[in-house]
Formats: structure tokens, C-alpha cells, sequence
């Protein structure tokens, strides 16, 4: 076509995007290492690439912006190599990458299938552009960011497609014209028609135009074109075949300056991803003594919010932290499933991310120069609102289709805060003084943690110290009186089935998850040291070789800290081991408890565990028992019951409760019996009911609890609220 152009093209802006591309990665290594190792377990990344940024497994839980986007992911890569070939015609007019040539390549007609699969996607990027036109046109979709930037970069994907195919069709026309009728034309057209028909061979010539099923894009544009003549024709082609050439290098010299350069990072950013688990949150140290080290450090020098200890600042996070930046799609997903924007909260997921990625990117020139200024994020760049606004629930998380982490920040970030600045909600100061001081965040004596057991003969590891199973009972099942009765129910199943467990007693504290989720690194470390040389002081003594819970938050805690602090052990959560009991026969349901029940996801068991499945196993199990589902919201799905990131010991920012909301949620099933498999979310969907008025009507259960009722050995006195046997009375 013309190889000068085509070669000024190709330099200028592919030179453009290599300095854009150079800046970003330098801005990338400005982060700090990451904790762990991102180039190990190799096989294991590729699977999650393959799964999460090929399939894209996350985008069907928006139906109709998945279609949308598959076609226009899928059209990219078919059209990728037309965007080669139409660059080597640039230089070689009948260029065909080799293979795709008329003439067909290793016996099979390789060009001309191609050619169709080509233009069935060129119509299908076309139809899902136009769907995200809709989106953000029409419908106007709150959780998109509604920017102009959006609307241009589809305009440019479907300009890059009607080009294609404007050029396609002009050839075509001009196909039929050409060799035969060469010496009637004008010697420059007769130049310039050989020059764009000569990729589709000579067997055309003779052709008029018309509806080719191998090209039906192309076929149907040059039936558009049939009556232009030459001159205007030769305009087309040239038109589409340099704005189509053009245009896809205009629009990578965008990426690095948009939310599309996740078409880039995307892949990089799920092979890089954290493989430790889920509700692992990392130590700042290995030890108290260590940590504290630390601190008296950055008291010593002159920038005591310069230290690294939590995300005080913008450099302070790990360069992976910053390919998440890169990668916001600004979609929307994240926020869309926050419980605390749903009620509205300071916090939304998404904007949270973009503040702290324009901070970044405004910053960009004296980061990579090494300059530092003293600018701490909080709260120039992110309202301490925000962050305390999270309730560690990971719904953010779950939706995030290239799988970037939102809870990790926000902790560190409350880390700074707490442990360098001593800034935390008042409302902390009594939990954080009772679990230092008497081992649980309600501040009750230390001596009462194992009076919920009174009357049922249960030894602890002090009388027993080689008994296989610990009950870690966990500080609401100990001092919560409604909490109490789930304990009760755990323990006399256990005895029925004839487990052999102990429990610690007043050797129990609390494992620290809420001092961790609240940025108060220095009294979990604490905290987890202390028990962590009590279990395995047991252990060493031939005991504990399983950890029994009842709360997910303490299950998290030990399956997944405590290993940092050397507690290795079994843990299971109760909902798995009376599964497995039932499935042993060691307890056999004989009693029907009748009712519609509805079963709400703890987020710290399913969304940071993935135990979905064994509590709704259990109630199945059942006789009488109607298990109906939350439409939507369940599963990996379920919304938040807002105890969790500390906020159980925290009031809302607003009126809007997340737990009055999870609870209308398990109302409108039509279920007079709302089961949980955690403490918390028992105290919070209990003043759900109670909000609603409707103590008397529906019964507030944890599953352990009706599986007792139906196994006959419990609850025992008091083991359900009078509102809870109002409700069992009427069903």
C-alpha cells in the first residue's frame, strides 16, 4: 500500500506506547516487594489465568455485560491476526500472513475460513459494543463509571470494525473489475485497484458483486457499493484499510491512560495473585518483641508516619498492589456487592481503588525520580470513614473479575493508623482493653469463660491433656448468653456421639481476630503467641491433634494465621465435623423439626473458606426440615451480616444497617426459621428480627441447634429464646 507510511505508522506510535508502557513499569517498581514469592507454583498460576482472565469465569454474574464482553474478548483475538496482515499489506500489498492466502495452505482452505470466522466477529464486537452503548447511554448503570472516556473507546472498537469491513467490501467490488477491464481504466486507478485487490487472487476478476457466505460481512458491504464507481471505491478501501491499520495503535497508546489497560495487566495481575489462603492476612513481624522493634524504630527517627508499617502512604505499597491499580476496569462489580455501600456508607470498593490509583498516577514523575513528600493518605487521599466502614466480608473480592484485593489494603492501611498513629474509633478502646486484659473484647473476667459448661461434665486439657479433640469454644460462645446455647447444643452432640474433646477453659483466649481486622497488629500478635504456646504445649504432650469451632472467625484464624506464629493443627468447624458424624451414623436425626428454613452464609466459613455446602447438608438431613435460598444473594453471593472487621463492637455510619438489610433478605423467603453456622451472624440477624418486630413469628437457630433438637439431645433449658419456641410452637 504504501510501506513508508505504513513504517512511520508502525515507529511513531508503537515508539509512543514503549515510553507510556517504560513509565508505567517504572512507577510499578517504585512498590514495595510483596511478602511472598509471585514466581513460584507455576502450573497452579497458569490454571488461574486460564480460568479467570481466558474464561472469565466471574463475568456471567452480569448476564448480559458478560455476553457483551466475551464477544468483544473473543473478537479481539480472532482479530488480531487481520491486524497483522492488514500491517504487512502496508508494506506488501498481496500479503496473507502465509497461510491465509486464496490459493488455501496444507490442503485446506485456510484463507477463506478465516475470512469467515473474521467477519462473524467483526458483527459480533459490533453487537457487544453496542450492548455497552446501551449500558452506559440508556440504562445509565450506576455502578459503571459514566465517563466519556468509555463512550470514545467504543466508538473507536466499532470504528476499527466498520473500517474492516468498509475495506473488505470495496475490494470485493473492486475484485470484479479489475483485470478484465483494467485497459478501459485510468492508468493510476488501474495501479491502485491491483494494488488493493491483489491479497484475493485473480479468480475473482470476472465476478460482479455479490453475497459470498465466506465473507458475509464483506460480501454485504460491497452489495452496498456496487453502484460507486472506481475512484470512490479505491477512497473506501484506502479509508478503511489506514483508519482500521491506524486506529488499533491510537487505541494502545490509550491503555496506560484508561481503564482499559487492564487489557494488558489483566493476564499478569491473576498469574501474579496471592496463592496463600484466603483469610490469611500478613504479619508485619514474626513476633511481639519483634513488632515493637519496629515501632520504638520509627518513633526514633523524624518521619514517624514514613515507616512502613501498614500502608500510611502511596509507596508504601507492594508493586503488585499497584498492577491492581493499573488493572481497575472500573466496573462497578465490587461496589455493587458491598455491603456498606448497599447501606450507604463512605466506602465504596471501587472508588477507594481509583483515589489511591489517581494518587499514584498524579504522582508518577517524582516517584520514579526517588523523591519522596511526607503525604499520608489518610486523610488527604481516603476519608478514615472509608476504612472503617469495611466489614472484611471479601464480596468485593468475590466479584472482581481480574481478581483484585480490596481487604488486605484497607487492614494495612488501619494498621498504620492504629499501631504508628494511635487513631482507631472510640469505640475499640473497650474491646481492645478487654482482649489484652481479660482475654475476650466484652472485658468479662477471664474466670468466667468456661461457666457455660456448668452441669454438663466436660474435662479440660488441664484434667485431660492427652485428649485427641479440642472444643475451642471462641469468646461469644463463652460469654454470650444466646451464644452460650450453641455451645451447649456442639458439646452434648459431641457427647452423644461419643467424641473424646476437652475444652481449654480459662486457658482459652481470644485467637485476636477482631484486633487483627481493626489494624491493632500488636495486640493480635500478642495474643496469638499466647495461645499458640499453649496448644502446643498440649500437643507436645501427646494431645490436640484436632481443633473443634463453632465461630468461622476463630476457625479462619487458626486454619490460616496461626501457622505464621507456629500453631499447626486440624481445625474444623462444626458444621464439617457433625456433617461427618451424621455421615458415620454416630448421630442418627430421630425427631422432626418442621418449617421453612433459610440458611445465611457466614462470609469468614464460605466466601474466605468455601464451606458452603455442609451446613445446608445438615439441615437437609433433617425430617420436617423446607430449605429455601435467598434469590441471589447466597452462596459466594451472600451478603455480609455486618459484624465482621470489627464491627460488631462498632456503630454504623448512618441509619441504614447491613445486618437490618441481610435480615429483610432471609424475611421476604417466607422462612419462620433463619439458621447460621456463627455467633455473630446469630447476634446480628437477632437484632435483625427484632428490628423488624418479629421475635414472635420467626426463630433465630444455629444449626448445631436444630440438629440437637432433631438428635433429642437438646436444646436443653433455656437452649432457645421464648421467641424461638413461639415460632417451633406454631409451626
Amino acid at each position: 500500500m504504501n510501506p513508508i507510511l505504513m513504517a512511520l505508522i508502525l515507529i511513531g506510535l508503537v515508539s509512543a506506547f514503549a515510553v507510556s508502557a517504560r513509565n508505567r513499569y517504572k512507577l510499578l517498581r517504585v512498590g514495595q516487594p510483596t511478602w511472598e514469592t509471585r514466581f513460584d507454583r507455576i502450573p497452579e498460576r497458569a490454571r488461574e489465568v486460564l480460568r479467570f482472565a481466558v474464561l472469565q469465569t466471574k463475568m456471567p454474574n452480569y448476564k448480559l455485560a458478560a455476553a457483551a464482553h466475551y464477544l468483544i474478548f473473543a473478537g479481539f483475538v480472532v482479530l488480531l491476526l487481520r491486524t497483522l496482515v492488514l500491517w504487512g499489506r502496508g508494506f506488501d500489498p498481496g500479503f496473507n500472513l502465509f497461510v491465509l492466502g486464496p490459493e488455501g495452505s496444507f490442503g485446506a482452505p485456510l484463507g477463506a475460513i478465516y475470512g469467515f470466522v473474521k467477519d462473524c466477529f467483526a458483527l459480533l464486537v459490533l453487537i457487544g459494543a453496542s450492548v455497552f452503548l446501551y449500558l452506559r447511554v440508556v440504562r445509565r448503570e450506576r455502578r459503571m463509571t459514566l465517563s466519556g472516556e468509555g463512550v470514545v473507546i467504543l466508538g473507536i472498537i466499532m470504528v476499527m470494525m466498520l473500517a474492516d469491513i468498509l475495506y473488505d467490501g470495496a475490494s470485493l467490488v473492486l475484485a470484479s473489475r479489475s483485470f478484465s477491464e483494467c485497459k478501459a481504466l485510468i492508468a493510476e486507478n488501474c495501479n491502485a485497484v491491483q494494488t488493493i485487490v491483489a491479497p484475493l487472487g485473480s479468480e475473482l476478476s470476472t465476478m460482479p458483486p455479490h453475497f459470498n457466505a465466506a465473507e458475509p460481512a464483506g460480501s454485504t458491504m460491497s452489495l452496498l457499493l456496487a453502484g460507486l464507481g472506481t475512484g470512490p471505491l479505491i477512497a473506501l478501501a484506502h479509508a478503511g484499510f489506514w483508519t482500521h491499520s491506524t486506529l488499533v495503535l491510537v487505541f494502545l497508546n490509550i491503555l496506560p491512560y484508561s481503564k482499559h489497560f487492564h487489557i494488558i495487566t489483566a493476564v499478569p495481575n491473576v498469574f501474579f495473585g496471592d496463592l496463600t489462603p484466603l483469610g490469611r492476612l500478613k504479619p508485619l513481624a514474626p513476633s511481639t518483641e519483634a513488632l515493637m522493634g519496629l515501632v520504638e524504630k520509627a518513633n526514633e527517627g523524624d518521619d514517624l508516619h514514613g515507616a512502613r508499617i501498614g500502608y500510611g502512604r502511596i509507596e508504601h505499597f507492594p508493586w503488585k498492589d499497584n498492577l491492581d491499580f493499573y488493572t481497575c476496569t472500573e466496573c462497578g462489580r465490587c461496589s455493587d456487592n458491598c455491603p456498606a455501600t448497599m447501606t450507604g456508607k463512605k466506602l465504596s470498593p471501587k472508588h477507594f481503588t481509583l483515589a489511591l490509583r489517581d494518587n499514584l498516577y498524579s504522582r508518577q514523575k517524582e516517584l520514579i525520580a526517588g523523591e519522596r513528600k511526607k503525604e499520608d493518605l489518610v486523610p488527604t487521599v481516603i476519608d478514615p470513614d472509608v476504612l472503617w466502614a469495611c466489614t472484611s466480608c471479601r464480596a468485593c473480592e468475590e466479584q472482581c473479575p481480574v481478581n483484585i484485593t480490596y481487604v488486605d489494603k484497607i487492614v494495612q492501611m488501619r494498621r498504620s493508623l492504629v499501631v504508628l498513629r494511635g487513631e482507631f474509633p472510640r469505640e475499640l478502646a473497650k474491646p481492645f482493653e478487654g482482649m489484652e486484659v481479660n482475654g475476650n473484647p466484652w472485658n468479662l473476667s477471664r474466670s468466667d469463660r468456661g461457666t457455660w459448661a456448668d452441669g454438663l461434665e466436660i474435662p479440660t486439657f488441664k484434667e485431660k491433656p492427652t485428649t485427641p479433640v479440642l472444643f475451642w469454644v471462641g469468646c461469644a460462645a463463652s460469654y454470650d448468653d444466646r451464644a452460650k446455647r450453641i455451645a451447649r447444643s456442639t458439646a452434648q452432640l459431641l457427647k452423644q456421639a461419643g467424641v473424646d474433646f476437652a475444652i481449654l477453659g480459662d486457658e482459652e483466649t481470644c485467637t485476636g481476630d477482631p484486633a487483627r481486622r481493626a489494624g491493632n497488629e500488636y495486640l493480635f500478635t500478642m495474643l496469638a503467641e499466647t495461645n499458640a504456646a499453649t496448644l502446643n504445649g498440649y500437643k507436645e504432650q501427646g494431645g490436640i491433634r484436632t481443633i473443634l469451632t463453632t465461630c468461622p472467625h476463630c476457625f479462619n484464624t487458626l486454619t490460616n494465621e496461626y501457622p505464621d506464629f507456629g500453631a499447626r493443627f486440624e481445625v474444623v468447624h462444626h458444621s464439617d465435623y457433625l456433617l461427618g458424624l451424621l455421615a458415620e451414623k454416630r448421630l442418627v436425626p430421630s425427631k422432626p423439626v418442621r418449617g421453612k428454613v433459610v440458611y445465611h452464609d457466614s462470609c469468614y466459613l464460605g466466601r474466605y473458606n468455601g464451606i458452603y455446602e455442609s451446613p445446608r447438608e445438615i439441615l437437609s438431613r433433617i425430617e420436617g426440615v423446607e430449605l429455601v435460598e435467598v434469590e441471589r444473594f447466597q452462596r459466594n453471593k451472600g451478603l455480609c451480616c455486618g459484624a465482621g472487621g470489627a464491627q460488631m463492637w462498632m456503630e454504623e455510619q448512618n441509619n441504614d444497617r447491613v445486618n437490618v438489610k441481610r435480615t429483610l433478605q432471609l424475611i421476604d423467603t417466607g422462612a419462620t426459621k433463619l439458621a447460621t453456622a456463627c455467633p455473630f451472624c446469630m447476634t446480628m440477624v437477632g437484632d435483625g428480627i427484632k428490628s423488624q418486630s418479629k421475635e414472635d413469628t420467626i426463630a433465630n437457630y444455629d444449626v448445631v441447634e436444630l440438629l440437637a433438637l432433631a438428635c433429642a439431645s437438646g436444646p436443653d433449658d433455656g437452649a432457645v429464646a421464648p421467641s424461638a419456641q413461639s415460632a417451633a410452637a406454631a409451626n
